[in-house]
């Protein structure tokens, strides 16, 4: 049997990894500026990760959801408190596009209606529901596309106030980052005229924190820069070390039924033990504030790179160009986009330059005025450090929030040999 052939791959084949740094099966080390698309959280095997999981592992590693699970109770208590989001409930699940389609159905049971508001390009998962409010029409399929979902421009609080105003919408979701868009950081004011506008409609505000929460943008969720609370919030990619693990933190005004929502596999033991285990690491080691602290330095220095200063440590005061990220990157649009790697193209005669670098914390895009394809290249098979793309002109990087300055600095210098 062979497997079925949907992923673009880079011949290398990772096989052991620590901290920021991955090996491959020919011993060569990786700096990993890419965390897997940002799974990778606390780094790579870390002591008291491999340790929990191990001490789970010999203990039991499942049970259904028909019996109690006191690690379930513990993880919501340690989510609570490192989010501030103690009110809400927790619900859990195995991936982030299962977590967004949880959410969809709960705001529809809430409001019972249909249609969601969502925003140009978005993307929130493959599965059917999570993939009709992504902006990809490539990636969905005719059983997909009955779903009834409205796409307005980012930002556009006048579009979003006219959709409510129909009084038909089920809910609104958005990214805190759209990471997959292009790392395009909502306006923070458009967050707090979406919060009002969407609590004045009676409308739950989905915010899809996959790949902007868990401590990446330098807060717990992304949102919160803004100072808003959503009615739902969904996660994933960072909670569990590379487990398998979702979930929806659910507001006080959602009533809990009975067999509304429900998974076999969602909350297990072991992945609870592996969940806890990056929590109190993400706690103790003060990760979010390092994500912080390092990402800032990281902008600063590409800024540098990008002004034309020479990659060394003296010109890591710079400021940094497009920090918002607020209008949406022609060259990250819609149907192309992919969360998969696109494997290097052709070389091309000219060499791209970098045009803006934005994001927040350890989420960052540097986006280019051409293709990355070769430069990507170069950095995997050259300088072996591992980046991502969105788009083609854009180079992603969501390093594991325990990086370094001196990983920065390793990171900077090789991409201006690249360039």
């Amino acid at each position: 049997m062979k497997l079925f052939d949907v992923y673009n791959l880079f011949d290398v084949t990772p096989v052991k990894g620590l901290g920021t740094r991955v090996w491959d099966d020919k011993g060569t080390e990786y700096l990993d500026l890419y965390g897997g698309h940002a799974v990778i959280s606390v780094g790579h095997c870390h002591p008291k990760y491999v340790s929990a999981v191990t001490d789970q592992l010999g203990k039991l590693v499942f049970y259904s959801n028909s019996v109690r699970n006191p690690l379930q109770e513990e993880l919501a208590e340690k989510i609570g408190e490192l989010s501030g989001y103690q009110d809400y409930s927790l619900f859990l699940c195995n991936s982030g596009a299962e977590a967004n389609e949880n959410a969809l159905k709960l705001a529809s049971f809430h409001t019972g209606e249909r249609r969601v508001l969502a925003f140009k390009g978005a993307f929130h998962g493959r599965t059917s529901g999570a993939v009709a409010v992504t902006d990809n029409p490539r990636i969905r399929a005719p059983f997909n596309s009955w779903h009834e979902v409205t796409f307005v421009d980012m930002n556009d609080i006048e579009a979003v106030r006219d959709e409510l105003s129909k009084g038909d919408i089920a809910a609104v979701i958005i990214e805190g980052i759209q990471g997959v868009g292009g790392i395009i950081i909502p306006d923070d004011n458009f967050m707090r005229e979406l919060r009002v506008a969407t609590e004045d409609a009676g409308v739950p505000l989905i915010l899809d924190e996959v790949q902007s929460g868990y401590g990446r943008t330098g807060k717990f969720f992304a949102h919160q820069w803004a100072g808003i609370k959503p009615d739902l919030i969904t996660m994933a990619k960072g909670m569990a070390g590379g487990f398998p693990i979702g979930g929806v933190l659910i507001s006080p005004e959602f009533e809990a039924v009975k067999g509304m929502l429900g998974t076999t596999f969602g909350g297990n033991h072991l992945a609870m033990a592996a969940a806890i285990a990056v929590a109190d690491i993400i706690k103790d080691e003060d990760l979010v504030s390092n994500a912080l602290t390092v990402g800032t330095y990281l902008k600063t220095r590409l800024q540098a790179l990008s002004d034309g200063a020479p990659a060394s440590e003296d010109n890591a005061t710079l400021g940094t160009r497009g920090g918002t990220g607020a209008e949406r990157s022609e060259a990250s649009g819609g149907a192309e986009r992919s969360e998969a790697s696109e494997l290097p193209g052709a070389p091309s005669d000219h060499q791209p330059m970098i045009k803006e670098v934005r994001g927040r914390g350890l989420m960052t895009g540097v986006e280019f005025d051409g293709p990355v394809a070769e430069i990507r290249k170069k950095l995997l098979f050259d300088k072996h450090i591992f980046t991502g793309v969105s788009g083609k002109n854009m180079i992603r990087l969501l390093a594991p929030l325990v990086l370094t300055k001196d990983d920065v600095d390793i990171f900077i210098k090789a991409l201006e040999e690249v360039l």
